[in-house]
């Protein structure tokens, strides 16, 4: 048996597919660098992170959006008869007024690390648009239609669109033609797929919260009608009728449901192989209890499915309730590399595992100067929306001990650099070393910001030499807390508890869609030059 979620932490919105003997995952980025990453498998049990779609300012340039803003949703599909990889994704610019301004993109590779063509503008009509690759070689474009008009439901309808390769974009407006398959509300995440002469439509329903859901339809006609999956919705967390349909809200927390592990299960994608096994990928989360806040963020699960004889996707024990567990393919075991708990730097790259908000981590940091070390050179504050310098990771787990090992000396106090856990440039805890005025010499001290407040805990500030010094952050389930030490052996607690569950989309209030991130930063906001050493950096999940 597997476990789920597969993709533990930041990991929403999944979409899967198959080329030759190879799967491969993408997932949904938001305003993090390098974007899109890929996840990739040959035995549907044993992934690696293998690339990332976007990265670098060039390619999509998401600087001074706001959190919860950027990259969403991507499509993932492999045109057989062309060769070709395609993505199709969206960039949302804003949600002012619900009015939801997205432009998107497609973009196509013969290999799945690149190069990607230069982007092809689509059309801005709604999110979560994908592709269709027929049999006849027509391409349909399907997406989120979003609704601003009084006296329509909202959110909107699914719409399709023919694409023309040739002319590279769609012919004529967006056409509605898909509703949903139940009354929860709140369609999104469409996805078309062709099988055995039936057009089938795959939706998420009920909002990307506690009622969402994977629901499906299916038409002899790629424009519709479709009929409605007489179960549906085929997989959730929350099975039952309910109608949502007057309610726009997407995260529904009365819908959370006591008995599951895996909540707000939705926004699927299924792939089959080559034994007939029939795997679904969708959205999950684990929350806190009883505050129902999703430190990890949206993660990624699997389903083990199957067709029915009348041509319906189930899941294998012919229910529709999400399991923490299912069964694993019989396809030949094909171990894959995993990140490594320690990185040492020696390497002349960065690590795949390392992002950063908005830009790339290699416009900042540098691990040829110093063999053995990462250096960051500092730049705007950490509140900011354009260049900051957080080298981080996705947690992936409540219990985890994270230690690194910094040499850094700050001039004037507008220089400071130090360990971060980080939900978006308004909600982070950061153990920072900086020039302290008051003392003359550089100093530690933890400084946080919650919600927009900013608090410098004063009762922390502690001299420090000018020597190396170990950083750690320590979360416990519910409590995080920072330690620090000279020798790495010997450590000091330094501040307060924190509220790990306050790192969460539930409690952000300037944010949303993402996870919390742990890692090393700078900030030299006078003349963004000057930088700190890291020697190493070690998570360490003790769950």
């Amino acid at each position: 048996m597997m476990k789920n979620p597969i993709f533990p932490g930041f990991n929403p919105d999944p979409c899967i597919c198959k080329a030759g003997d190879d799967y491969y995952v993408i997932v949904s980025s938001f305003e993090w660098m390098p974007a899109l990453p890929i996840y990739h498998s040959k035995d549907l049990k044993n992934w690696e992170l293998y690339t990332h779609v976007i990265r670098s300012e060039k390619q999509a340039d998401i600087r001074k959006l706001p959190s919860a803003k950027g990259i969403w949703a991507p499509c993932l599909t492999y045109c057989e008869e062309e060769k070709l990889f395609y993505v199709i994704y969206g960039v949302m610019n804003s949600m002012n007024a619900r009015y939801f301004d997205v432009d998107n993109y497609l973009i196509t590779a013969s290999d799945i690390k690149g190069p990607w063509s230069e982007p092809i503008y689509l059309h801005s009509a709604g999110f979560d648009a994908s592709i269709l690759h027929d049999d006849d070689g027509k391409k349909y474009i399907v997406s989120l239609e979003w609704e601003t008009r009084e006296g329509y439901e909202k959110p909107g309808a699914v719409c399709i669109a023919e694409y023309s390769p040739v002319e590279k974009k769609i012919i004529g407006y967006p056409k509605r033609f898909w509703h949903g398959g139940t009354d929860r509300g709140c369609i999104e995440a469409p996805h078309l797929y062709k099988r055995k002469g039936f057009y089938y439509i795959m939706c998420a329903e009920g909002g990307t919260g506690y009622g969402h859901s994977v629901t499906m339809g299916r038409s002899e006609n790629v424009w519709g009608p479709y009929e409605k999956d007489p179960m549906n919705p085929i997989v959730t967390s929350i099975p039952g009728e309910f109608n949502e349909r007057k309610d726009p809200d997407h995260l529904k927390p009365k819908y959370y449901n006591p008995e599951s592990v895996l909540q707000k299960s939705g926004h699927g994608s299924y792939v089959e192989n080559e034994l007939g096994e029939v795997y679904l990928v969708h959205l999950t989360a684990r929350p806190f209890v009883p505050e129902l806040r999703c430190t990890l963020g949206r993660e990624t699960a699997m389903q083990k499915m199957m067709w029915t004889d009348d041509g319906w996707l189930r899941m294998a024990d012919k229910s529709n309730f999400a399991k923490e567990n299912f069964e694993e393919s019989k396809l030949p075991e094909y171990p894959m590399p995993q990140i490594p708990d320690f990185d040492d730097f020696n390497s002349d790259t960065l690590g795949i595992q390392y992002y950063a908000p908005r830009i790339s981590p290699e416009s900042f940091t540098d691990v040829k100067t110093r063999p053995g070390y990462v250096r960051i050179r500092g730049q705007e504050s950490r509140t900011s929306l354009n260049k900051v310098s957080i080298l981080a990771r996705k947690l992936t787990s409540v219990n985890a001990v994270i230690t690194t090992k910094m040499e850094f000396k700050p001039e004037i106090y507008q220089h400071s650099a130090g360990l971060i856990m980080y939900y978006d440039n308004m909600n982070y805890i950061n153990l920072r070393k900086y020039y302290s005025q008051t003392l003359g010499q550089s100093a530690i001290s933890v400084i946080q910001l919650e919600n927009g407040t900013r608090t410098e805990y004063l009762d922390t500030r502690t001299p420090v030499k000018d020597v190396p010094v170990y950083l750690r952050l320590r979360i416990e389930n519910r409590k995080t807390f920072f330690e620090w030490s000279y020798d790495g052996e010997q450590y000091f607690r330094i501040g307060k508890e924190f509220d790990t569950t306050k790192f969460s989309d539930e409690y952000c209030k300037y944010g949303e869609f993402t996870g919390t991130f742990v890692g090393m930063t700078c900030a030299d906001r006078m003349l963004h030059q000057h930088f700190a050493d890291f020697d190493f950096f070690e998570y360490e999940d003790i769950s």
